[in-house]
């Protein structure tokens, strides 16, 4: 149980995209190397996050994103193949900059004591077994990550 002085993380993950997906885990991970705990929430999409060997299958869409560094015309974007072409350009720039793949990240948190909290009712709602999830992921609802986070967390979502 946390103290009142302790620090705590609180992330929701409700996206499945490979470039949603990063932000929890790396900010998760580096709150562990601050002697912080954390916990992530895994809710609707995010769940994709963590279902078993899915992590580095993860995609990046181009259609209305406009932070792309060439902004692609939704009609391009809908092409057949460019979100594939978008993923591998994310992919380039994440090998590029020495980033760790999602499937490693996860490791770390699991391995690091981040608490990983799979929504129930997002579960129920997308069909998601808990045979479907990686080891070490904790079924839960929001009274649970609510119960956690209350306790002097800074609280993000992705």
């Amino acid at each position: 149980m946390s103290t009142e002085s302790s620090k705590r993380l609180a992330i929701i993950a409700l996206h499945g995209t490979l470039d949603l997906a990063y932000p929890p885990l790396i900010l998760a991970t580096a709150a562990l190397a601050l002697d912080m705990e954390a916990a992530i929430f895994f809710t609707f999409y995010g769940l994709d996050i963590i279902k078993k060997e899915n992590a580095d299958k993860l995609k990046v869409a181009p259609i209305a994103n406009p932070a792309m560094p060439m902004p692609v015309p939704n009609i391009v974007g809908m092409l057949p193949g460019m979100t594939g072409i978008a993923t591998s350009m994310m992919h380039s720039w994440m090998d590029k900059a020495n980033v760790a793949k999602l499937s490693e990240l996860l490791e770390m948190a699991v391995d690091g004591g981040v608490r990983m909290i799979a929504c129930q009712m997002s579960m129920d709602v997308m069909g998601v077994k808990k045979e479907d999830l990686i080891d070490g992921v904790e079924i839960g609802g929001a009274a649970t990550f609510l119960s956690y986070a209350s306790e002097n967390a800074v609280t993000l979502s992705f």
